[in-house]
């Protein structure tokens, strides 16, 4: 099973390299399959890797569902989409 969560780009760590964050959880991931990560972008993440870029309208909407979630359940969620 594949659980896809948007992952908000915060910083850029290098070549290929961003450090994210989903529902307070951050991680640095490989961004080699994505052209162009900026600060500020929504990203599908999995396995360590930016798989895909998203909308931000669309990533807020998910990330409001999200904040509806117990925060223990969230933080989990997230870390199991890593």
């Amino acid at each position: 099973m594949c659980l896809a969560i948007p992952a908000k780009v915060v910083e850029i760590c290098g070549e290929d390299q961003a450090r994210i964050d989903i529902v307070g959880v951050q991680k640095e991931i490989s961004t080699a399959l994505i052209d162009n990560v900026a600060v500020g972008d929504y990203l599908i993440v999995h396995v360590g890797h930016a798989i895909g870029r998203l909308d931000p309208a669309e990533a807020e909407k998910t990330l409001a569902y999200l904040a509806e979630m117990s925060e223990e359940d969230a933080r989990a969620l997230a870390a199991a989409s890593m």
